[in-house]
């Protein structure tokens, strides 16, 4: 009957003992010589195996062997490493080769914005440390500008360093302390800045972290009122170094009536000589009541604008005949003496009030001239005066005479 015992200690030892009774046999079937007080070699049984018993010994042997073996192998692999996860240390055993295995098989996903310190294709050896930093998304707001950036650190502080953000005197829109997750945050940085604002006549500079122009000319201490506004738009992001004015406005209003200007239509008449014109009826200018909004920005006067309009009086359109009869051969049979009382009331030296007409037609002077007459029409005798007024008529009718040019078909 055989009888085996496996014994496996932590240690990774092992313990065997193996017994048969066909070798307890054999041990007692042998003599071996024991030594006697008087010399003489005794002989004793002593148990020596028979060769049929070794070789049914030899298979349990070699599996014992083999498994010494495999003992030795899994204590040479197995290895003992510290491995820290965004901060979280642990130690564990592992049997991978590298750090890529030994995320892999601690269920460790690393992407493109994670840092892993020894590289992923570093060898592991017993007692290493592996330290792990995932990335985290931050959707940064940096005066006013946005944009999306992936930090390993793990408060707002640690990001504010890792990305080179100058946070001393900073608006922050959360807690430096504040952790930062897988998921990442929203985060509103101001820096402090210089402005300067002109107003009243006064140059004010502050440090601040404002969010809008508004708010540093606010800081500023200068106060807005009624229709006072700033040179740049009181919503806009307030730069470094930027200086601001503010403008200070007043505006009312004025009402003016403005005279319209009247038409003027004109009709043939056959019964009129050519060039003749008779005003049938005076035309009339109308009105228009127009609103201007008057503005003074820091005392200077705007051009005024219109806001408004109406409609006093409509204008009057004036009346013109034009006369389309041909022209006489000659100008004797006309009522010359008719035409020279309407002008100058049969006055030869007559001069009008303004000193530009004179004689018994009222020429001017310049007219007077181009017909061959010298000086002044009304030093000129009245004979010479009809002879240049029957001279001009030939030539333009009784057009030079729009009022009394009638007089001569009288």
């Amino acid at each position: 009957m055989t009888r085996a015992r496996y014994e496996y200690e932590s240690d990774y030892t092992d313990a065997y003992e193996y017994e048969t009774d066909d070798a307890y046999e054999a041990y007692e079937a042998a003599e071996v010589p024991v030594p006697r007080a008087d010399g003489r070699a005794a002989r004793r049984r002593a148990s020596a195996p028979r060769p049929d018993a070794l070789w049914r010994l030899l298979p349990q042997a070699l599996v014992v062997a083999f498994l010494a073996g495999g003992t030795t192998a899994f204590v040479a692999h197995d290895k003992a490493i510290q491995l820290t996860v965004d901060g979280a240390p642990r130690t564990l055993h592992t049997f991978a080769d590298d750090v890529t295995g030994l995320l892999a098989d601690e269920g460790v996903a690393v992407g493109p914005h994670d840092i892993v310190a020894p590289a992923p294709d570093a060898a592991l050896t017993n007692g290493d440390e592996v330290a792990v930093r995932h990335g985290r998304p931050v959707r940064l707001t940096l005066d006013g500008q946005h944009r999306e950036v992936w930090t390993t650190a793990a408060t707002v502080d640690g990001a504010l360093q890792q990305l080179g953000v100058r946070a001393e005197g900073a608006y922050l829109s959360t807690s430096r302390s504040r952790r930062i997750d897988r998921a990442g945050l929203a985060l509103d940085v101001r820096t402090e800045r210089t402005v300067t604002v002109m107003a009243d006549g006064r140059e004010r500079t502050v440090r601040t972290n404002a969010a809008t122009v508004g708010e540093a000319v606010d800081e500023a201490g200068v106060a807005l009122h009624g229709q006072d506004t700033t040179s740049v738009p009181a919503d806009s992001f307030p730069r470094d170094g930027q200086t601001v004015t503010v403008l200070r406005i007043k505006g009312s209003r004025e009402v003016r009536d403005e005279p319209i200007p009247f038409a003027v239509t004109r009709t043939q008449d056959p019964t009129l000589f050519r060039g003749t014109e008779v005003v049938e009826r005076p035309g009339r200018p109308g009105m228009r009541r127009v609103t201007y909004a008057l503005r003074t920005v820091n005392g200077v006067r705007d051009k005024p604008r219109r806001i408004g309009s109406e409609m006093v009086r409509a204008p009057d359109a004036e009346v013109v005949k034009v006369g389309t009869k041909p022209l006489p051969e000659g100008a004797d049979g006309l009522n010359w003496r008719a035409l020279a009382a309407c002008e100058s009331g049969g006055r030869p030296g007559a001069v009008d009030p303004s000193g530009t007409y004179g004689g018994l037609y009222q020429f001017d002077t310049r007219t007077w001239q181009s017909l061959g007459g010298r000086g002044r029409p009304q030093d000129a005798s009245a004979a010479e005066q009809t002879y240049r007024a029957k001279k001009l008529y030939v030539s333009r009718g009784a057009a030079p005479w729009p009022h009394c040019g009638a007089r001569l078909h009288s």
